[in-house]
């Protein structure tokens, strides 16, 4: 069972998480080209997992258009909104107050090599977690994310959203999770770059706001048990 670094951040400007993600992955990066090249002095693996909230702020992956902002400058500085083209997959997408945004930052040899099962297991708890609350939710093939109505095309409801990173086998970037998140936001671009589908938060499908520190703890547990790793801070 591998152990992992829990950190929550708390609400915190989007770019110093992105930088501190960078920080920590390329530790990772350079323990575990350390370890390859002095068999004889291995140090133990690193592996983090960081939740936060971010001020609002659309980001574009590397695979999307940047047309799919749906607002220039000035209504960015309107919505008191940012924008940022990073280093992910995926195409544009909203983080704001109220949505549990999940770093998993992790070198996935000590796991298992394959990014399908990694984002199937993001994916899984995240759909565990709802099963919690009454809220029914899956997976729309071609389609990353987890859904509500995912059997009903036409009704079919975002609620997370993914995207992530990966080189030699180390992760960063993860999910957007709306639990409380002001949707009016996703008004502003095509999610995803879909163009056919809605987004929605546990607040709506519920009629009520969501204890956001409780949900956390159901991702936390379910993620641990899904990768069979333990979470410790330092």
């Amino acid at each position: 069972m591998q152990k992992v670094i829990f950190q929550d951040l708390g609400t915190i400007d989007y770019k110093e998480a992105w930088d501190y993600q960078e920080q920590l992955f390329n530790k990772i990066i350079s323990q575990k080209m350390f370890n390859r090249d002095n068999p004889d002095e291995l140090f133990s693996p690193l592996h983090y997992l960081l939740f936060c909230e971010h001020p609002h702020v659309y980001t574009l992956g590397k695979s999307g258009s940047q047309e799919n902002l749906l607002i220039d400058e000035q209504g960015l500085n309107d919505k008191h909104a940012t924008f940022y083209k990073i280093n992910r997959g995926g195409d544009i997408t909203y983080h704001g107050p109220g949505q549990i945004v999940g770093y998993p930052i992790l070198d996935l040899d000590y796991f298992f090599t394959d990014i399908h099962k990694y984002l199937r297991f993001l994916e899984e708890a995240i759909i565990l977690t709802l099963k919690d609350y009454g809220i029914i939710a899956g997976r729309i093939d071609g389609l990353t994310g987890v859904w509500v109505d995912d059997k009903n095309p036409k009704l079919a409801r975002k609620i997370c959203a993914f995207g992530v990173r990966c080189s030699r086998w180390v992760t960063m970037h993860g999910f957007a999770f709306n639990v409380n998140a002001d949707l009016s936001y996703f008004g502003n671009i095509i999610p995803c770059g879909i163009t056919d589908k809605a987004v929605t938060s546990m607040e709506k499908e519920l009629g009520h706001k969501v204890n956001m520190e409780e949900v956390k703890e159901k991702v936390k547990s379910y993620l641990c048990s899904l990768f069979e790793m333990q979470l410790i801070t330092e």
